[in-house]
């Protein structure tokens, strides 16, 4: 494959001139890159659904439903929900230091966001969590009061 221009591609003469997959950010004369970590705000994540299939996502920025390519409309999903998954990274990642808590959070009326834990502990999938705030731009989240003391 052979490159005439950042971001577009000529292997075999197909694509010739058409954007690649992996595209240079702003910096390099390429497109703006959406940041994808959800954003707090008042509490709630802002977000988008789908106006055709009602799919939840997260993300503010992106043009079409990744499920059915349908329009999106701003929407906010509650501050709290379960826990999908959870683990304790052991070793450093960019700034952090180990070890510290991450969990997939199944958000009460909307999607699943990846939550830094409070503490760095494995949570056993349904404990209830709320998110507390952020921390470097990335949710942080506390278990429920009602889940105080559980192991």
């Amino acid at each position: 494959m052979t490159t005439t221009e950042a971001g577009t591609s000529t292997a075999g003469g197909l694509g010739v001139g058409r954007p690649t997959k992996r595209r240079p950010g702003s910096a390099g004369g390429g497109l703006e890159v959406a940041d994808p970590r959800p954003v707090l705000d008042a509490g709630a994540v802002v977000g988008v659904r789908c106006t055709a299939c009602r799919y939840p996502v997260a993300q503010q920025g992106i043009p079409w439903c990744p499920v059915c390519y349908g329009t999106l409309e701003p929407d906010r999903f509650a501050g709290s929900g379960t826990v999908w998954s959870s683990t304790v990274v052991a070793i450093p990642v960019g700034e952090r230091r180990p070890p510290f808590g991450l969990a997939y959070l199944d958000l009460d009326d909307g999607p699943r966001v990846l939550v830094h834990l409070v503490e760095p502990v494995v949570l056993p999938a349904g404990t209830r969590l709320r998110i507390t705030g952020t921390d470097r731009g990335d949710l942080v989240a506390a278990r429920s009061d009602s889940e105080e003391g559980q192991p």
